[in-house]
């Protein structure tokens, strides 16, 4: 399979980072974005010796002006994408208000990047022109499918936002709704909906994640990469409009 170009949002992060140094180490060319000019700099000089095979943009997408700005810089590299990975976030948006509550900026901030940044995003690589791009993955999450289980936690209503889980229902349908709208385009857009990561839980939470999860753990860090590299490559050619559930079977009971 030769080289492809990959646009991964949110290359800093949790799934971002493994994402990035994966499909470097396969000889792809990958553009990342990161929101803040700290964790541009950083992974900068993570991946700064794989030369022009890595370019780094900051693009914090609560701008309105952010996509288009984006594909300015695009432009300015000379590169146009094949392949994007929509995972971009901002934990902030999770808040939860003292009275347990979601406040109306915190939902729709959840709801823009989770959902309206990857349409627009993706439509924006659609209508360039000569675009290259063929196939989309969207990162979503068992929570887009099943409701939060409260025995998980000590403390549901904070520890398991209710705005997270119906923004990622949302961006699966809105995977849907693209794969269907941009099958003339010969672009596949695909999700995955991934269960819960270890690496930023106590070993209680893993216990009780466990118990309730028929693989009988959380994912690991390198399982992460797998599913969406799959997806991306031509062996799922005929692959479209599908959210991957990859849960260690969370969502199966």
């Amino acid at each position: 399979m030769k080289p492809r170009t990959i646009l991964i949002t949110g290359g800093s992060g949790k799934f971002g980072r493994p994402l990035v140094n994966h499909f470097l180490a396969a000889g792809d060319r990958v553009v990342t974005t990161c929101r803040s000019a700290e964790s541009l700099e950083k992974i900068v000089v993570e991946f700064a010796g794989y030369g022009e095979g890595f370019v780094g943009i900051q693009s914090d997408f609560t701008d309105p002006a952010a996509v288009k700005t984006l594909l300015e810089q695009l432009d300015g590299h000379g590169i146009q994408p094949d392949c994007l990975v929509n995972n971009a976030r901002s934990i902030s948006f999770l808040k939860i208000e003292e009275d347990g509550l979601v406040a109306r900026e915190n939902f729709a901030g959840e709801f823009l990047l989770d959902v309206i940044v990857p349409y627009e995003l993706t439509m924006a690589l659609v209508m360039q022109k000569n675009s290259q791009l063929r196939s989309v993955v969207n990162i979503g999450s068992m929570y887009g499918t099943v409701a939060a289980n409260p025995h998980l936690y000590t403390d549901p209503a904070r520890q398991s936002p209710l705005h997270y889980g119906v923004a990622k229902a949302a961006l699966a349908h809105l995977t849907k709704e693209l794969a269907v709208r941009l099958s003339n385009n010969g672009v596949q857009v695909n999700c995955v909906a991934f269960g819960g990561v270890e690496g930023r839980v106590d070993e209680a939470f893993k216990q009780r994640y466990a118990q309730l999860c028929p693989m009988g753990r959380m994912l690991k860090e390198d399982e992460i990469v797998g599913p969406v590299d799959m997806l991306l490559s031509d062996r799922c050619s005929a692959v479209t409009g599908h959210t991957l559930a990859v849960d260690g079977g969370w969502s199966v009971w």
